[in-house]
């Protein structure tokens, strides 16, 4: 048995598609522009029993180099539409930076604390995106604007949740242990002066572009290690002394230790020798253990 799936391509390089620019071939590529492409997509892969892997912005992730046996699937669904009461309904492949844009011409409030932060509205659930809030003093989660979600359920059929169905948890939600896969999400947005809304934007960007390494100079995946309560993971791998260690072409930033960047060159492998070395070095100097936060993919 085969897919019936149209523009399907084979063995295509995963690197250009991720915020790593690593990553091995996947057996198969396609890309989906439709909740209803997606839908047959994942639904024709299940018939076959192919292994599948739903691909956004490509953050937050780490192909390996040997890449990916089965297929992958590049989620390009972005539509888009306004409802009444500052309601926004947007496709699970949509860009959260654009959603912003649209809703910052709008006055609407909701997207501006995530700012810069390259994910989908299917990735932003999965991770329950989140960022420091204005005052810096805590946390402020995309779970808290999402109203409600169309999802494609494990057993193939599509249905329509809240927003408390998805159990949102730090860096996690029901995603991690359920294979469903969201449609599109309905977000309860507030309306609010924009010149409120472009203040808490620059304050953010300008944030991380301090605290930061940027990805058009030092690609990475985001954060690599969890937060560990009352103590950040990078200040932990600073104090063991490990700024500016290499392994290849990967590197602990010498900007956020919590940052693995890639110089150049790096291999998934380079990157995983030096997050294995950094947890026993971390683990040896404070006594804290560091658990990953990216999730890697593919065949070892």
């Amino acid at each position: 048995m085969v897919l019936s799936i149209p523009n399907l391509k084979k063995n295509i390089p995963l690197a250009p598609f991720t915020t790593y620019k690593i990553g091995g071939p996947a057996d198969w590529f396609v890309e989906v522009h439709t909740t209803e492409e997606l839908t047959h997509v994942v639904l024709d892969a299940k018939r076959i029993k192919t292994p599948y892997f739903l691909l956004g912005c490509g953050a937050n992730i780490l192909f390996t180099d040997k890449g990916f046996r089965g297929l992958v699937i590049r989620n390009l669904a972005n539509k888009t539409t306004f409802l009444e009461k500052n309601k926004l309904v947007a496709e699970s492949g949509a860009i959260i930076g654009n959603l912003l844009n649209l809703c910052y011409q709008r006055g609407l409030s909701g997207f501006e604390h995530f700012v810069d932060i390259p994910s989908t509205v299917g990735g932003a659930l999965w991770q329950n995106l989140h960022f420091l809030s204005p005052d810096r003093k805590h946390t402020i989660f995309i779970s808290g604007i999402v109203s409600k979600s169309r999802i494609l359920a494990e057993d193939g059929n599509s249905t329509t949740v809240d927003g408390e169905y998805f159990r949102f948890g730090y860096d996690t939600s029901i995603l991690h242990k359920q294979k469903d896969i969201v449609l599109d999400v309905t977000f309860q947005l507030s309306q609010k002066p924009k010149s409120e809304i472009k203040s808490v934007m620059e304050a953010n960007r300008e944030w991380r572009k301090t605290k930061q390494p940027q990805l058009p100079e030092f690609p990475s995946c985001g954060s690599v290690f969890k937060k560990i309560e009352d103590v950040g993971a990078g200040r932990l791998i600073e104090q063991a002394g490990l700024k500016g260690m290499c392994i290849g072409d990967a590197e602990i930033s010498r900007k956020h230790a919590n940052f693995i960047v890639n110089l150049g060159n790096a291999k998934a492998s380079d990157v995983l020798a030096l997050i294995q070395y950094t947890q026993k070095t971390v683990k040896k100097k404070t006594g804290y253990s560091l658990d990953t936060e990216i999730m890697v993919v593919g065949e070892p």
